[in-house]
């Protein structure tokens, strides 16, 4: 009985020490219905001292079955709305995720913010360098909500380790660092278009506003930021099936490719860096890579093998890759064993931990396990912007 008792009284205390914090969703399609997931996976992080609650969603479209996902799902849930303006006048939410297309950014998120909720934002966090100058001055305005954006690539455990490694020093002078988002979703030329392909809703940017904060999340973070850029875009799908029997036009940038000089944040010396965002990439379903090759270690992954780290230390003699299996080594624990693999979703879960963490304590447990800040999504918009530049005029582009 004492024992029990005992069990009972640490019980109690660790649902006094877990708070919570109500979370309404703005957008509920894909990435909305992941957050939620999310947050009914909270209890596979055990050292978490802060947790997410969906209490609200709204979306403009909200269909019968996707509101019975929500609502059959999460039995929180209180408010469902398709007027995002009643979710930010609701004195019960701190926090709101959006997900919504790009032209929607500007005006959800600075909304957001006045409103004075904590907001997790997607890539590109503005439509373009105007829609996100905009936004960074709403925050400078409200500097008490915690704004972040959403990029899950660094919570991997093989990026988790090398960000370990860049902390170390361990790559010696820096050689070169490659670093990309790729996939074949729009490599079959009969697929309908859709938001994504339209530059009224995706922007300018094209596959640079979609996937290119991916791409660029690990190199800000290690402070490899491009000075320059020479940049080459490619359109390569010019008209689409609009799903009515006609072709319209299909004006996005489908890949590209951004030659960057970077310098080492210690020591002044440049490297060159190269982003690759594409859409088109024949043999990729959805592949994530980075690449750090130095004069002392090089290393490479690829979420093709989401379990495989490939690291080579140079000293003279033969120069040998290694493969490392990595399994479950997160930034957040996690009550999955250390041997299994590690999913998307495991990402996810991880990159709302980090939200979360840092809202609560301020700064991340360490140097790459925190979401992209406003600063790094608007130096992303900067190198964009001077990649247009660089691609319309066959020129380097200062950043």
């Amino acid at each position: 009985m004492r024992q029990l008792a005992k069990r009972k009284k640490n019980c109690f205390k660790k649902l006094e020490i877990m708070k919570t914090v109500k979370f309404g969703i703005i957008g509920c399609g894909l990435m909305g219905r992941e957050f939620a997931s999310a947050t009914a996976r909270w209890c596979h992080l055990p050292v978490m001292h802060l947790r997410p609650e969906l209490v609200a969603i709204c979306n403009r479209t909200l269909s019968q079955e996707k509101i019975d996902w929500f609502t059959d799902n999460f039995t929180s849930i209180k408010q469902v709305t398709d007027d995002y303006k009643l979710i930010l006048a609701n004195p019960e939410i701190e926090a709101v995720y959006i997900p919504v297309p790009h032209h929607l950014h500007e005006e959800f998120y600075c909304a957001a913010i006045k409103a004075g909720k904590h907001l997790m934002g997607e890539k590109p966090f503005g439509i373009d360098k105007q829609a996100n100058d905009a936004i960074c001055a709403m925050m400078k305005q409200h500097s008490d909500c915690f704004v972040r954006c959403s990029s899950e690539f660094p919570f991997i455990p093989g990026l988790q380790r090398i960000g370990d490694m860049i902390e170390r020093k361990l790559f010696g002078t820096i050689l070169e660092v490659n670093s990309g988002f790729l996939h074949s979703s729009d490599l079959d030329p009969n697929k309908p278009i859709n938001w994504k392909r339209l530059v009224e809703y995706n922007g300018v940017y094209g596959c640079m506003g979609d996937l290119g904060m991916h791409a660029c999340h690990m190199p800000f973070r290690a402070g490899w930021y491009p000075k320059n850029v020479r940049a080459i875009l490619s359109n390569v799908v010019t008209e689409r099936p609009d799903g009515k029997g006609k072709m319209v036009p299909c004006e996005t940038w489908d890949n590209a490719t951004l030659f960057c000089e970077a310098r080492e944040p210690d020591t002044g010396k440049s490297f060159p860096l190269t982003i690759k965002t594409q859409r088109l990439a024949p043999g990729e379903k959805d592949t994530w890579y980075f690449e750090v090759l130095g004069t002392q270690t090089s290393v490479r992954f690829s979420s093709k093998n989401t379990n495989a780290l490939e690291v080579m230390e140079y000293n003279g003699g033969e120069q040998v890759w290694q493969k490392i299996d990595m399994g479950h080594e997160t930034a957040f624990k996690s009550i999955t064993g250390g041997i299994f693999e590690f999913g998307f979703s495991d990402a996810i879960l991880q990159m709302w931990a980090a939200f979360l963490y840092e809202l609560e304590h301020g700064t991340p447990p360490k140097k790459f396990a925190g979401c992209v800040t406003p600063e790094e999504v608007a130096y992303s918009h900067r190198l964009f912007t001077a990649a247009l530049e660089s691609h319309n005029n066959t020129s380097t582009v200062v950043v």
